[in-house]
């Protein structure tokens, strides 16, 4: 039987941020470089890892997070490996060095504690519903794990004059510096997303990339936000 199991043995690690299959992230965590992750993702882990939910330095900026109610992240910290993973969703590693990426929250499973982030308005989508879309911006040198409900497709929008539309809710990341505007449907209501009423898309352009899932969030990501 363990000769049976021994291919679902996780690899020697070779990085700080890995994928375990497709759909759990494996972390390899040192004393004084904690982890950002969210609430309830870790399935297991080895050696000494503590965990301490909504810390203050998540409490300070989740004022703006959303509808206010606060970030669901923990901090975790200690010394092995550890693994989260988030409801069976496909895990998407990243290094920035040095880069920059706007997340859904919905799709933010972990990132390094070290790396400057904070809770931002998407600039152009306010005349479409409320006060518009929040997406949390990351950015340094330093890991980040996504998540996706399926496999994603990732657009390079190549800085041509083309833009590039996506439904709302199938958005997982993009480039902060592209530029991005809402566009009203009438025609197509039926045909793009899955609410009632008219269809919202967002257009991207310049130089930069979008990270796409093939299955709609749950949650309305054009709702009011007061």
């Amino acid at each position: 039987m363990n000769q049976q199991l021994a291919g679902f043995a996780p690899a020697p690690v070779a990085a700080r941020m890995e994928n375990h299959g497709n759909h759990m992230l494996k972390v390899a965590m040192q004393t004084g470089n904690d982890l950002l992750a969210r609430v309830g993702s870790m399935v297991a882990y080895e050696g000494f890892v503590q965990y301490e939910p909504n810390p203050p330095a998540v409490r300070q900026i989740a004022k703006d997070w959303m509808t206010g109610e606060g970030a669901p992240l923990m901090k975790c910290s200690g010394d092995g490996l550890l693994y989260l993973s988030d409801y069976g969703a496909n895990v998407v590693v990243i290094n920035l060095n040095g880069d920059a990426i706007s997340v859904n929250a919905t799709n933010l499973l972990a990132f390094d504690a070290h790396l400057t982030w904070g809770v931002e308005r998407v600039k152009g989508l306010a005349k479409f519903a409320g006060q518009g879309l929040w997406n949390t911006k990351i950015s340094g040198q330093g890991w980040v794990a996504l998540t996706s409900r399926g496999k994603p497709i990732v657009v390079d929008c190549g800085g041509g004059e083309d833009e590039t539309y996506v439904d709302p809710d199938a958005l997982v990341a993009w480039s902060p510096n592209l530029k991005v505007k809402g566009k009203r449907s009438f025609k197509a209501q039926s045909l793009i997303g899955r609410g009632s009423g008219e269809a919202f898309q967002m257009a991207f352009s310049g130089q930069g990339i979008v990270v796409v899932q093939p299955s709609e969030d749950s949650t309305d990501r054009l709702r009011v936000r007061g």
